[in-house]
């Protein structure tokens, strides 16, 4: 196989095609041209198991979405599974691993040869499904620390195989809140789909929503006026930017380093509130809907958003030209939690935690779509793969993401901000019909991928957090680290616990 060479159906970002062009292998068949795909540089977006039908429920299909971001090309195949089993690929290719684990726990489909097969989600409401793996010697000693913690944050099991100070090993077990969405918007999509897809990961209620909304513009064909795709690109990087400053705050607090952590808790919640202007609320609930926006922006209200993004700038330079000029903290941030970039590449990392280890990986870039197309914003790379790297290529990402919006404030296009023809039932969608849509969420890329039915309604949903691909990045990079590293480490991916559990 070669680059040009991959057998599969060949699609772009916010596309759909019919059901029926996509490939169907062995299962052996599909492992061998997963393992050379990856081989050849492509990596994994989604991997997922479907119903071939409701008479069929026990011969699903296994389904694969490999991104090329070189070329800025995604491809599809897929396997009809007719026994118990498929063969494995994790072992010779990481960045499977979690996928599979989900196919057997959803499907009860056993991925032979996995290193490790246990629970995803289930097994925190299982006993006996979710061993720990333990490491055994003379003053080797564990440390559990969760689900419940002390503070407020979601919940989540962190287990540590400890010599002294020294981490061996972490493993984290997640599933503690899982609420079902991807099941729920089968049949879909109806009033509340747009809910749930907003409520997959709350503080990336934009992107989220944004995939959700282009999946059903791809399947109805009625896509979002100019003026909507800009105000909606916007509303992705004011996201961004509360996230991105709020966690660099954070980083800076969990070193003690206050000046820094105190003006960031604060301009966080001023671009918190630029979305407030938008839409009314601070995470853009209602903003992006199916065909375009639920609100439009007048001029007064454009101007009093350049006005306040002007100012929170202002104030976050100076923040962060406070914490990268003091020597303590960025010795404090270098050389802990490293990620090199063949881990990067192995494990299939995506976003900010993927361009720290030096991989040119944006799907604004790589797999743009909406007014990205037409307005790229450069990626912004570092090759450190540490919780220094991290840090500043969040502040990289904060001075693009201001002069993208800065950018589309002045050249807002005219018109209305939705479809005339609303796409809103699964009446309206193609019938027998595969689509996806990727965006580059503030953790990295978020896909969501929908089958129809011969009714034109949801017959499998697929949603791939970015926290998915990351969550074992962040068991990586606390190797041979310090125990007392494991905030810092964490706070440097951020990774989101309901996004994985879904």
């Amino acid at each position: 196989m070669t680059r040009d060479g991959i057998p599969f159906v060949s699609l772009v970002n916010d596309d759909a095609i019919p059901l029926e062009s996509i490939p169907s292998y062995s299962p052996d068949e599909l492992a061998l041209l997963i393992k050379e795909a990856l081989g050849l540089g492509l990596r994994i977006s989604a991997y997922f198991g479907a119903a071939a039908s409701e008479a069929s429920l026990g011969s699903p299909d296994l389904y694969v979405i490999l991104a090329d971001d070189e070329r800025n090309r995604l491809y599809a195949g897929r396997a009809r599974v007719d026994k118990g089993g498929f063969p494995s690929v994790a072992r010779d290719c990481p960045q499977a691993q979690l996928f599979e684990r989900e196919i057997a726990e959803q499907f009860g489909l056993v991925p032979e040869g996995h290193p490790w097969l246990k629970s995803v989600r289930q097994g925190c409401t299982e006993p006996g499904i979710r061993d720990f793996y333990r490491v055994e010697g003379e003053s080797v000693h564990e440390v559990a620390v969760g689900p419940v913690h002390a503070g407020v944050i979601e919940p989540g099991h962190f287990r540590f195989q400890c010599h002294g100070e020294r981490v061996f090993h972490l493993e984290i077990a997640l599933g503690y809140q899982h609420r079902g969405v991807e099941e729920a918007l089968v049949g879909g999509p109806d009033k509340r789909s747009i809910h749930y897809a907003e409520t997959a990961s709350g503080d990336a209620t934009i992107a989220h929503a944004t995939s959700h909304c282009q999946l059903i513009e791809a399947l109805s064909g009625r896509r979002p006026p100019a003026r909507a795709q800009a105000l909606a690109a916007i509303a992705l990087e004011l996201e961004r930017l509360a996230s991105h400053v709020g966690d660099i705050g954070a980083l800076a607090g969990d070193v003690g380093f206050l000046p820094t952590a105190s003006y960031c808790g604060r301009i966080r919640g001023d671009f918190l509130n630029m979305t407030a202007l938008l839409c009314g609320n601070r995470f853009g609930r209602g903003f992006v809907v199916p065909g375009g926006l639920g609100y439009d922006v007048d001029a007064e209200r454009v101007a009093e958003l350049a006005r306040r993004l002007a100012a929170a700038w202002r104030d976050a330079s100076v923040a962060l030209n406070l914490l990268f000029d003091t020597q303590s903290v960025l010795a404090r941030f270098e050389d802990t939690g490293r990620l090199d970039r063949a881990a990067a590449v192995e494990l299939g990392v995506v976003g900010p935690a993927a361009r720290a280890s030096g991989l040119s990986r944006d799907v604004r870039f790589d797999q743009s779509s909406g007014m990205y197309r037409l307005a790229q914003i450069p990626v912004s790379t570092y090759d450190s793969g540490d919780v220094l790297g991290r840090a500043f290529v969040r502040k990289l990402e904060i001075g693009q993401s201001i002069a993208f919006i800065r950018e589309q404030l002045d050249c807002i296009p005219s018109g209305p901000v939705a479809a005339e023809d609303k796409p809103a039932s699964s009446g309206s969608l193609s019938p027998n019909s595969f689509a996806v849509a990727l965006n580059e969420g503030w953790r990295g890329e978020v896909c969501h991928v929908a089958l129809t039915d011969e009714k034109g309604a949801f017959s499998r949903y697929k949603i791939v957090d970015p926290s998915f691909h990351n969550w074992p990045a962040l068991a990586y990079a606390l190797r041979d680290q310090e125990i007392s590293d494991f905030p810092i480490c964490n706070k440097s991916f951020n990774l989101s616990y309901c996004g994985h559990d879904l």
